[in-house]
């Protein structure tokens, strides 16, 4: 909303009766897909994004509600994973990034090297042998500081602190649908070494008897400016030392400014709205 407010755009919040009058006018169901199944739409429906995991939880959507005319999810290897079931109506749309609020303003003089931001949703054992803790030692022999901050264990300005007090932020997830908390990393102006694994969707809800899917991401918006990224511990260090030695060449917020303010994702949005006014004519 605050996208479309800072664009001037003015809509109806949850104005049921009047969609119900107007049943020409697009409604937007966003992040609670229960509505669509709990009322009966006449209007042309953009669904999305915050609706499924994957498609398979309602894998005939289109054919059950035709009056679906788009289907939005937060990324490009999500929609790749959706596109088999609901074809060229499935787009990638990411919400945006409040860059006000995170903004290099926050940044005060560095206390540690490295912000450690631990997304890690599943094997947290497994991966504290194999990945954390031989991270965390390849920091100590190179004299690199650092503090870690665990998602879901965090409120927002605790992030905000700990981004004020850092030169730089790794940044280690499975993999991310749109990944957020790490977008507003980049907004701030804070490079980010990522890990990033590719291989399967690892979700244990679907993975790997319902859903084989690859390849995924944990920067699904990404480019040169934001930092760079390893596949695992074996090329953390040698990405390590070339991340040092580029670090003040990265422009991270740069790339955020240009594809992911709240502005541009508002217009985008407003975009595929149009579009499908433009359909309906």
């Amino acid at each position: 909303m605050k996208g479309l407010d800072r664009l001037g755009v003015t809509y109806r919040l949850n104005d049921y009766r009047y969609a119900s009058k107007h049943p020409e006018e697009i409604v937007c169901i966003i992040g609670m897909p229960y509505l669509l199944y709990t009322k009966s739409w006449r209007n042309p429906i953009i669904f999305g994004a915050g609706i499924y995991s994957h498609a398979i939880e309602c894998p005939d959507l289109l054919l059950r509600y035709p009056n679906v005319k788009r289907v939005l999810v937060p990324g490009e290897w999500m929609r790749q994973m959706f596109e088999p079931f609901y074809g060229e109506k499935v787009i990638a749309w990411p919400v945006g990034t409040d860059t006000d609020q995170w903004s290099p303003e926050i940044k005060q003089a560095p206390e540690y090297d490295f912000l450690i931001y631990n997304k890690i949703r599943w094997q947290h054992d497994y991966y504290e042998e194999t990945l954390l803790a031989p991270i965390r030692a390849v920091l100590e022999k190179k004299g690199l500081s650092y503090r870690t901050i665990t998602y879901g264990h965090y409120k927002p300005e605790e992030l905000l602190a700990g981004l004020q007090l850092c030169k730089n932020v790794l940044f280690l997830c499975e993999h991310e649908t749109q990944g957020l908390a790490y977008q507003q990393i980049l907004a701030t102006g804070t490079p980010v070494l990522a890990w990033d694994r590719g291989g399967f969707w690892q979700d244990p809800a679907y993975y790997p008897q319902r859903v084989q899917f690859s390849p995924v991401s944990s920067v699904p918006y990404w480019d040169k400016r934001c930092g760079l990224t390893f596949t695992a511990f074996s090329d953390f260090e040698s990405k390590l030392t070339a991340f040092l030695i580029g670090a003040r060449d990265f422009r991270p917020r740069d790339y955020v400014m240009e594809n992911l303010t709240l502005e541009k994702c508002a217009d985008n949005y407003l975009g595929i709205y149009n579009q499908i006014l433009q359909e309906q004519t």
